[in-house]
Order: structure tokens, then sequence, then C-alpha cells
């Protein structure tokens, strides 16, 4: 290394992912919050919410502070995804971005602000992005469609309990693709993932339907949202 040789920065990066009604179909789709940049390089675009990591900051430490000043949320757990450090992503610096992402639920996405530069976009029509920030969402959500098939990794779009209808809309929005209802609850309920409550949801105009919940007894081994309310990883995953 020569004594010119540039300082490498260190940012924190988070996706989160919520699901949401498509604006045109109704039909359940994964969506996440980007916030315009205000400043060069790239000023104007599109970007994933983060900021430099302070000095005095954890990693997760400084996740949670940009996505509350940005965009009010405050998920109840973060993991750390990946860490991208290509030596072209940022213009005129070596900037190395640790990328957390987080699954929001319904209620939690709600709260979040939507603003003239806070905004949510459907993960899969998202626009271009400053730096690398489409690849990043694109691992993204690589790694949630991956997961989704050998974890309890939907339950993070779910509350405690929950009936299957409503784990196989989480399947089908995060999938793209319908799923045969009857099928899917043979599946489900041969894996032994989810057990019965015992109790049913109430206040519909049809049949009440029983409710589930994940059974922890049958835990796949994997970190992820089911590890609440546990300290994040601290490794990439």
């Amino acid at each position: 290394m020569t004594a010119h040789a540039a300082a490498v920065q260190v940012a924190v990066s988070t996706v989160i992912f919520a699901l949401r009604p498509h604006e045109d179909t109704g039909r359940m789709t994964v969506w996440l919050p980007l916030v315009r940049r205000i400043r060069d390089p790239f000023g104007g675009r599109w970007a994933l919410p983060g900021g430099p990591l302070e000095p005095d900051e954890d990693l997760a430490e400084s996740a949670a502070r940009t996505l509350a000043e940005t965009t009010l949320l405050a998920p109840q757990y973060l993991e750390q995804l990946y860490a991208f450090g290509n030596t072209d992503r940022s213009p005129g610096e070596r900037v190395v971005s640790i990328v957390y992402w987080a699954l929001v639920r319904s209620d939690e996405a709600a709260v979040a602000v939507e603003t003239e530069n806070v905004r949510w976009f459907e993960a899969d029509s998202i626009p271009g992005l400053a730096f690398d920030h489409n690849l990043i969402v694109d691992y993204a959500l690589w790694r949630l469609r991956n997961k989704l098939e050998y974890s309890h990794i939907a339950h993070a779009f779910l509350g405690e309990t929950f009936t299957l209808s409503e784990l196989r809309e989480v399947h089908e929005a995060v999938l793209q693709k319908s799923l045969d209802p009857a099928n899917f609850r043979r599946q489900i309920e041969g894996s032994g993932q989810v057990v019965p409550t015992g109790d049913v949801q109430t206040g519909g105009r049809h049949r009440p339907a029983r409710l589930y919940r994940y059974n922890r007894d049958a835990a796949d081994g994997t970190s992820g949202p089911l590890a609440w309310p546990a300290a994040p990883a601290q490794g990439t995953t």
C-alpha cells in the first residue's frame, strides 16, 4: 500500500421487505422503502436507507439509527445479510457496505413515513438505484425466496398465530406464483413445521379457520427472524 492510498470507508445499509397490495391487481407483493439522495454522488437517485458507520456505533446500531432517521421504522429484528465491497461501487472513494435486512409485518410497515424523499417501491419493479443497490436488492430477494423454501422465515410477515390461508398468501407473494390450496395445506401440515393452536379465527363471514403457530421443536437451524428476541447474528449469511 502506498502512502497515497485512500482510506476505506465503511457504510451500513438496510433492505426492509414488507408485503403490500399491488397497486393494479390488489395481490400481495413484496415492497421495500427507498430514500432519495440529496447530494452527490448520485444526487436525486433512489437508494437503500443507510449511511457511514459512526466511530462509536456497532453495525446493528448504525442500521437501526439510519432506519429511524429516514423512515421511522424500527424492525424487531435486523439480520446481517452480506458485505459489498467492489472497488468501483462508489465514485472517487473506496466504500465497503455492510448490508442488513429485515422483514416486517404490515402493521409495522404502516408506521413508516412517506415523503418526497422516502417512498415504498415494489421490490421487483424498482428504478435504477444509486451505487450497486440494485444488485443488493436482487441478492436480498434471492435470499428471501431461497430461505422461504427451507426455513421458517415466512413467520416474520405474520403474527404469532395465523391461518394456513394467510401463510399461503405469504408464500405466493414472495414466490410470485399461485399455489394450490389443498396441496399447500398437505405439504405444510405434513412437514411438521406448524401445529394447530386449538383456536379459530373469528369475525369472518365463512366458517372459522383454524389458527396455527410455528413448531419451534422442529427448528430448522437457520438464523433469521425466528431467533427473536435473540441478538442479531454478527456474521454474514
